[in-house]
């Protein structure tokens, strides 16, 4: 674009690539990074961190000196690409704990490394053809936003105070409540007379902030799923099948005997998941006008881009080598494919490279067009997986192991995907401001494996700090003496284990067990790790993970869990089809309901996530967009551009929440892994049992949870 110019001209040449850039923008990116894996395993969401992490390099180099606006973009580029790599991690790797193995930290990190740098290879060719040829067409909502702070920043107009102010009280507010239990984590109700039916919500300051992010639209499509499931679907459940005298869909309770947690688990789930499996295809087939646009575009530009990379000498167009993508692409895959320990063979490889640059080119297009938060990811990623299952189905690969592999795969397709659309918005930055494309690209590539080391690390640490060991029976089940089944489902490890805290309680087991794996449901039990009594080889103890974890509470005392529910989904497309275990009348109730409401000329996919979530996160979600509502209202009748929301203090203070009631959560998390209980600091300190009544009611709860979105409104209103 001959009339684009850029903020700081082509001929300028200013520190950029430095090595304090770097490392601030690797240990900013690990912080939003921890908060985004914890968010992702929470609630299936992940939110964009640039602005933030650009604000708060702006600040820190200011008080160490003097910075370049493109030293900050550096920054904020290598700091935002953790949030690309942590989503694709987390919405696929858990699913492989769901199916009863460990989570190893090495294959995390290869995979993360993998789909990466794939991500960022894949934009290599595509950035003058995406971000220089389409500059007037492709607005690329977040990078644009992203420059407009740079610049503003720049000329001395943004200050980092409203972040670390958000994240100091986030901080405080969540570990009073989780660790000390200062006032309830989900105030709610559960209605008597209604059967099955209830209310409730986790009043966090993460969710406030994701509310306040997304809006008051796909907030209440996501609270009126979570209602949908808890006060319609469960009651019917609970109404019509009251009177059934035998146990269906392989559970062993009657329904009238099960509780409105356990209905949810063997029922609504599913229903959950075929209707958020059906949203997304319907997503991603709604974008398919554009999809074959982008990736038409994409691929008829590459020669151009070529031709002029071979003709530009401007820094402001100096890209690494397009023959970086081809070599390094290929060099991936086949990397990927002879490392036995991740388990990826030639095949797999190649459809990493195939799926991985066609979603990889409409994820960048499509981010250009409406931005990073309407961007399918998980509708491609299903899309991928679906396709990854049934060839393996035709090739007979349905052993256990194949399973992982698929998944395998799909993690590394889902991290390119988002790291592609990712990396597109910070070259549109870059674009804007007059950053050097080949400097961005390297950082990118180093946040990317940054990120990638560390998010192994902690979705381990997560796992094993909410980890239970909770007594259970299976009648009609029996453990081998030793070794495997003659079917390969269940495995006798060469493991032991005493001396546990039975349910994160008071209660110790000292008595030894054998540690037994079930990968694919056997008698009725599910897949899952086991401890069983050495003597009679039965089931004494599930040992339930923490991610993905089935047992929410235990004797009337609630479990802290990670849900997961992407990598949940994942999980179920992968062993469903590769197993035929799928019950296929509760996921055609999930089908149908998804198209029932897309008839209705709603966005389906919001609406049955909620399905698919907890009430309480939906329902907290959602009080962060009644504040983004009251705002907007505020701001409309002030005559004030709503565009001041994107980048203003309310979005900032937003962020400040979510990092700081994350990495409390982690904090807590981690006091709750070496002490073996989640309640231990509480009845150390015994605060909560001094105030009595004030830690357990659910209006102290709901007030104090008011007052936190009183102060978020306070600090959206108010002028910059």
């Amino acid at each position: 674009m001959a009339d684009h110019q850029p903020y700081i001209a082509p001929s300028q040449s200013l520190a950029e690539l430095t090595p304090r850039a770097l490392v601030l923008g690797v240990l900013l990116g690990l912080i939003f990074g921890a908060s985004n894996v914890y968010l992702a395993l929470k609630i299936g969401l992940t939110v964009s961190a640039s602005i933030p992490i650009a604000v708060l390099a702006i600040t820190i180099f200011r008080t160490l000196g003097r910075s370049t606006i493109l030293e900050n973009n550096i920054v904020q580029t290598t700091g935002s690409a953790a949030d690309s790599v942590s989503a694709g991690v987390v919405f696929t790797i858990p699913a492989i704990l769901l199916m009863g193995y460990d989570l190893d930290v090495g294959r995390v990190a290869v995979l993360a490394i993998a789909g990466g740098l794939t991500g960022v290879l894949m934009m290599i060719p595509l950035r003058r053809a995406l971000i220089v040829k389409e500059h007037g067409n492709l607005p690329y909502p977040e990078g644009t936003a992203c420059a407009e702070v740079l610049i503003a920043g720049e000329k001395g107009g943004v200050h980092a105070k409203t972040v670390f102010q958000a994240f100091g009280l986030a901080f405080a507010y969540k570990f009073a409540m989780t660790a000390l239990k200062l006032w309830q984590e989900y105030p709610g109700r559960v209605f008597r007379s209604y059967q099955s039916a209830e209310v409730r919500m986790e009043v966090s300051p993460e969710l406030m902030g994701v509310g306040y992010i997304i809006g008051p639209r796909i907030a209440g499509y996501l609270f009126a799923g979570g209602c949908l499931a808890y006060v319609v679907l469960m009651p019917a459940i609970k109404l019509f099948g009251s009177s059934m005298t035998e146990p269906m869909f392989g559970t062993t309770k009657l329904i009238r005997d099960m509780s409105a947690s356990e209905i949810r688990s063997a029922f609504v789930f599913y229903i959950g998941a075929g209707a958020v499996a059906t949203a997304g295809i319907i997503a991603l087939v709604r974008s398919l006008p554009t999809i074959v646009g982008a990736f038409r575009a994409g691929f008829a530009d590459m020669k151009a881009s070529r031709v002029g990379q071979a003709v530009a000498r401007l820094r402001t167009e100096d890209d690494l080598p397009i023959a970086l993508t081809v070599f390094g692409s290929a060099a991936l895959a086949l990397a990927l494919a002879f490392v036995p320990q991740i388990g990826v063979n030639l095949l797999g490889g190649i459809l990493i490279i195939i799926f991985g640059f066609f979603f990889t080119t409409v994820s960048s297009r499509i981010c250009g067009q409406i931005g990073s938060s309407a961007n399918p990811i998980s509708g491609m990623t299903i899309a991928s997986l679906i396709a990854i299952s049934f060839i393996f189905l035709l090739l007979g690969w349905t052993q256990i192991d194949d399973r992982v592999r698929a998944i395998s795969i799909a993690c590394v397709i889902a991290v390119a995907v988002a790291n592609g659309g990712n990396t597109s918005q910070d070259l549109k930055t870059g674009y804007l401001i007059g950053a050097t494309p080949r400097r961005q690209q390297i950082a990118i590539l180093v946040g990317a494996i940054g990120s990638a080391l560390a998010v192994g690390w902690t979705l381990t640490f997560l796992n094993r700090s909410y980890q239970y060991e909770v007594p259970e029976r299976r009648a009609g089940f029996t453990a081998p003496a030793s070794g495997a089944s003659s079917d390969g489902n269940v495995m006798v490890l060469d493991e032991t284990k005493a001396n546990f805290r039975i349910a994160g309680g008071q209660a110790f087991d000292s008595a030894q067990y054998q540690v037994v794996r079930v990968y694919a449901e056997t008698n009725g039990v599910p897949a899952g790790k086991y401890l069983v009594e050495p003597a009679s080889h039965e089931i004494r103890y599930v040992v339930d993970p923490g991610i993905g974890g089935r047992v929410h509470e235990y004797e009337g005392r609630n479990l802290p869990r990670l849900d997961s529910p992407k990598a949940t989904l994942m999980a179920f497309i992968a062993d469903g089809i590769l197993t035929h275990r799928l019950p296929w009348a509760l996921v055609l109730i999930g089908v149908c309901l998804a198209i029932a409401i897309e008839l209705m000329g709603v966005q389906s996919l919001p609406v049955t996530v909620g399905v698919y979530l907890p009430i309480t996160t939906s329902a907290g979600m959602f009080a962060g967009g009644v504040v983004r509502w009251l705002v907007e209202r505020r701001m409309r009748s002030a005559d004030r551009s709503l565009a001041e929301i994107e980048s203003g203090p309310g979005v900032l203070f937003s962020s400040g929440l979510i990092a700081g009631g994350a990495i409390a959560g982690i904090v807590v998390a981690g006091i709750a892994g070496a002490k073996g209980s989640a309640e231990w600091l509480a009845d150390t300190v015994g605060l909560y049992h001094r105030i009595g009544a004030f830690a357990t009611s659910n209006v102290v709860a709901l007030v104090i949870f008011a007052l936190l979105g009183f102060g978020l409104y306070r600090v959206s209103v108010r002028k910059q």
